[in-house]
């Protein structure tokens, strides 16, 4: 939808994509302070007032007339939503019975593996047919009614209300870094990274400001993030899990789309539709996958999504040019049934000894760095190796484009035969379209082969956690 705002908004789609950064950042702030901010205000009623505020902003996101209204609406919004995603896990957890929670948090796992997927195809639709404000409309009559539903169920069950002291100057701290961060991250492409003073000094002030957090938090009696949860062995090592996983389906879920726009001449709409099968099992075996897991160690569910996600991979860096959409979709949908089996056993696993009145700090600081390291940091890393493998591709094939070279000197003899037809230079600027898009899917394949690899390498790293399985490790949050 950004170039859709930004033709409407009269500006650049440079600038359009703040409507993405200043959201994201926003967003990347509030999720580890979702355990304060559940405390101080009750989990019902931040989920309550969260998703109502979400809502309302949307609406008026709808009705912005500038770029500025916008953007300043998108960070109250990506503040509000911040807690939503962790908030919502928690409330689960917390409130259905212990033979109910893993089918709940299954339907919970889909969702969250299923959206990314679905969202831009939905997102694209709306934008295109009707017009970008319905991509904000469309949130308001959802929101309401699941903030009244949530309230009228859960209003006499709410958490206890713990009110410690608010630390100012750490709160100042980690704004700071995570926003500087975030938006170093979704503009670094653009200002071309550390070429740009501008990347620099946010990438320096990202730094310090953490470093300083990091220190200031340790000595803090009330600390708005406590980091002693990376004490327990399982969230340490299943929160790297699920982060480099992460990292490596959501590089996937962006760079694919993108070359198939870019180099294969697909609509944004018909690349959504080719790598949307990927949600297919996870959206029919998700809830299947949360009522049985607890019949099996989580270590060897998480290794076997692993192996079948690399698998998947594997097959798909054996693409080519001509490459069906057919044959798009069919790997997508296989890599689907490591999908179904990673998200939802990997969260338990990490999180399943966290007691239940601290699983809301627990799971806002699991999802922050997922989310702003899997997916944002994700985003931009697979973006730019892919862009700078398709340079290295691109060079060592124009090596090949020489006169020494046979079938080259017999091809342009057949253009000097019929040079009333052909122009040199034109055919010289299709070669070259030709060898940029041979470029850009050895680099495609040499991404997939990269994360198959790594998907392997994670294998061990699961094994350093405790023996879990499922059923025990819902029983110890409840």
């Amino acid at each position: 939808a950004v170039p859709y705002i930004a033709g409407n908004l009269s500006v650049s789609s440079d600038d359009g994509t703040w409507v993405i950064t200043s959201f994201s950042a926003s967003n990347a702030v509030m999720l580890p302070l979702t355990g304060w901010l559940s405390d101080y205000f009750g989990k019902v009623r931040l989920f309550f007032w969260s998703v109502l505020l979400f809502s309302i902003i949307s609406f008026l996101c709808g009705l912005s007339t500038s770029l500025t209204m916008l953007v300043v609406l998108r960070v109250v919004q990506g503040a509000v939503a911040g807690s939503l995603i962790p908030l919502s896990q928690s409330l689960l957890v917390a409130n259905n019975p212990p033979e109910n929670q893993g089918r709940a948090l299954g339907f919970w796992g889909m969702i969250v593996i299923v959206a990314p997927v679905v969202g831009p195809i939905l997102g694209g639709y709306l934008t295109y047919v009707y017009s970008w404000p319905w991509i904000f409309y469309i949130n308001v009559p959802i929101g309401l009614f699941s903030a009244f539903v949530t309230r009228e169920l859960l209003k006499d069950r709410e958490s206890e209300i713990v009110r410690n002291p608010i630390d100012w100057i750490g709160l100042f701290f980690l704004s700071t870094g995570v926003a500087c961060l975030q938006v170093m991250l979704d503009k670094g492409k653009d200002l071309d990274w550390f070429e740009s003073n501008v990347i620099i000094s946010l990438t320096i002030i990202s730094i310090v400001a953490f470093i300083y957090f990091g220190v200031w938090t340790y000595f803090q009696k009330y600390p708005i993030v406590d980091f002693s949860f990376f004490k327990n062995r399982n969230f340490a090592f299943g929160t790297i899990a699920i982060t480099i996983g992460f990292l490596v389906y959501f590089g996937s879920t962006v760079t694919v789309p993108l070359w198939l726009q870019t180099e294969q001449n697909y609509t944004a709409y018909w690349a959504g539709i080719a790598v949307a099968p990927i949600g297919i099992i996870p959206a029919f075996l998700s809830t299947t996958v949360g009522k049985y897991m607890g019949r099996f160690d989580l270590r060897v569910v998480v290794s076997l999504s692993f192996v079948l996600l690399s698998l998947g991979f594997f097959f798909q860096a054996n693409f080519t040019t001509d490459v069906s959409v057919s044959h798009i979709m069919l790997t997508r949908f296989l890599q689907g049934f490591g999908i179904a089996i990673f998200f939802l056993p990997l969260t338990q696993l990490s999180l399943g000894e966290i007691p239940s009145e601290r699983y809301a700090s627990a799971s806002g600081l699991f999802h922050f760095i997922r989310i702003l390291i899997g997916s944002g940091f994700g985003t931009s890393l697979s973006i730019e190796i892919w862009t700078r493998l398709e340079i290295f591709h691109h060079a060592r094939l124009t090596e090949e484009l020489t006169i020494y070279r046979q079938l080259v000197t017999e091809f342009y003899t057949m253009l000097n035969n019929y040079s009333s037809l052909f122009k040199t230079d034109i055919v010289n600027r299709v070669l070259d379209m030709l060898v940029e898009q041979q470029a850009y899917m050895l680099s495609t394949n040499d991404l997939s082969w990269l994360g198959a690899w790594i998907l392997l390498f994670m294998i061990p790293i699961v094994f350093f956690c405790r023996r879990v399985q499922g059923q025990k490790s819902v029983e110890a949050v409840h």
